[in-house]
């Protein structure tokens, strides 16, 4: 594997005030005065400082968003809809803008990158949809002894806790952000340490299309730990939404519970990915492609683990390996580049070690395996085959450019195999029987199955899992909903 980039790309342009986040309409240092240093994972360089926010910053967080939800939530939801299809375009006349940021502070390809913007600015233009009907929600009619009527409708949660990962630093606070802002609920974004740039831009984009100050407040730290804590002790936040890993969700559950706190969950994945013998395989290695080396692996949705069915083992092992082997790693802003660099060195690292473990104790790599010299946090694409059954591979979610690939023989056994998992986020299945397809399908433990392509996200869909995956759905109607209270009202006539 050679790094294709040689020069590294200029520093992207902030958009946005360093060393500030935004606290209740106004930019804001952190109370300690301390900075987070963001690298840019391709050049090891730094690119920008944000705030070292503290509990006390955390708290004004809060309080900022608890000032600003009544009137927040009494705003008519046309107005509201008005300002998320206002982010929507906004968002997408600076495509190129958060694109280049989105690629510098987290390593992606430029390609990915632009994709991710399209993808992220599709959750305001759903939400602003799903907002202008928000007023016919709801029932009313007769009880059924006839005595009085019963009115149900839908009012907002509260003020909103929304904590995001690294790994889609736009279309991750788009999928908490624009549901919460739909519903009338303000919000406190909490942006992964790694990647908070983008998180910021996008709360100056969202200030000049004329959201309210207080209602989007955004709080970058590296103490998450005891900043998010505080927050959650407070009574007055009344939702939480996380992405990210099961033991950390795990954690917040227990204290989220302290104060019976609405919650949504989208944690880790296992996913499989089955191919049999019938599937057209030109469509299958591509869409395996997509499942495994989008953004370079990391997503909870990769394809995690490959399963072939005998008959076709051989030619898609074939096809796929030189797939993998010529695909062309490098910084992500330099043009023609399909994979870049992995977010850091701990995860470059974790990638590693997960591989040599595996060939250690008997896997065979028919591509890639070894990490480059130089600079960047780089990992090639990598295929493994002959996984013996106490490799770590077999039971941890990869997060890298790495397909382990298993051969299974009937239907019944790979469906055993895929469930195996406490997981149950994301799933793939490739084959022409529309009969199977389904079957499999429905038979598959997980919040959601792609069949016959690579990719299920779309703003317009619930995403969420089952088992250690998470709790609850973004995106949808079931996006929405997340956001909201069910209030009944008995009226005597």
């Amino acid at each position: 594997m050679a790094n294709t980039t040689t020069a590294p790309a200029p520093a992207p342009a902030l958009g946005f005030p360093e060393k500030l986040m935004p606290i209740g309409g106004t930019w804001v240092p952190a109370a300690s005065g301390d900075t987070i240093v963001v690298s840019n994972p391709a050049t090891e360089k730094a690119i920008a400082e944000t705030p070292a926010g503290t509990v006390q910053d955390g708290l004004a967080a809060l309080d900022a968003a608890c000032q600003a939800q009544d009137s927040w939530a009494a705003t008519p939801p046309r107005v509201r809809a008005d300002l998320l299809d206002a982010a929507y375009r906004a968002i997408l006349e600076r495509r190129n803008e958060f694109a280049a940021l989105i690629t510098a502070e987290m390593g992606k390809t430029l390609t990915e990158a632009q994709a991710e913007v399209d993808y992220g600015a599709g959750f305001f233009r759903w939400f602003a949809e799903a907002a202008n009907r928000l007023h016919l929600e709801g029932q009313y009619g007769i009880e059924p002894g006839g005595q009085y009527r019963l009115a149900v409708s839908k009012r907002p949660v509260g003020p909103a806790l929304l904590i995001t990962p690294w790994n889609f630093p736009l279309a991750m606070g788009a999928r908490k952000i624009a549901p919460a802002l739909a519903a009338g609920c303000t919000t406190v974004l909490k942006p992964a340490e790694l990647t908070p740039l983008t998180s910021l831009l996008l709360a100056k984009v969202l200030e000049e299309v004329g959201v309210p100050a207080g209602v989007v407040n955004v709080i970058t730290t590296d103490n998450s730990r005891e900043v998010i804590g505080a927050i959650m002790a407070d009574p007055r936040v009344r939702k939480i939404s996380f992405t990210g890993s099961t033991q950390v969700g795990k954690a917040l559950l227990t204290q989220a519970a302290e104060n019976v706190m609405n919650t949504s969950m989208e944690l880790g994945g296992n996913a499989p990915l089955i191919v049999f013998d019938d599937a057209d395989l030109d469509q299958a290695v591509e869409g395996a492609m997509v499942a495994k080396l989008r953004n370079g692996g990391q997503s909870c949705v990769a394809a995690n683990r490959i399963y072939l069915q005998s008959g076709i083992a051989a030619e898609f092992l074939q096809r796929f390996t030189e797939r993998m082997t010529a695909t062309r790693v490098g910084d992500g802003a330099v043009h023609g580049v399909e994979l870049g660099a992995l977010v850091d060195e701990k995860q470059a690292a974790k990638v590693a070690s997960l591989v040599e473990d595996a060939v250690s104790k008997g896997a065979t790599c028919l591509t890639g395996g070894t990490r480059p010299g130089g600079i960047g946090y780089y990992y090639p694409p990598t295929v493994l085959t002959d996984i013996p059954e106490n490799a770590d591979i077999r039971e941890e979610e990869i997060f890298g450019p790495v397909a382990a690939v298993y051969e299974f023989k009937t239907e019944e056994d790979v469906v055993r195999a895929a469930n195996g998992t406490p997981y149950g986020l994301a799933s793939y299945v490739f084959t022409k029987d529309l009969a199977r397809a389904l079957r499999v399908a429905d038979a598959i433990d997980a919040g959601m199955t792609g069949i016959n392509r690579g990719v299920v996200s779309n703003p317009a869909a619930p995403f969420g899992g089952t088992k250690a995956s998470g709790l609850g759905r973004e995106g949808g109607t079931e996006g929405l909903e997340a956001y909201l209270e069910t209030k009944y009202t008995g009226i005597e006539l």
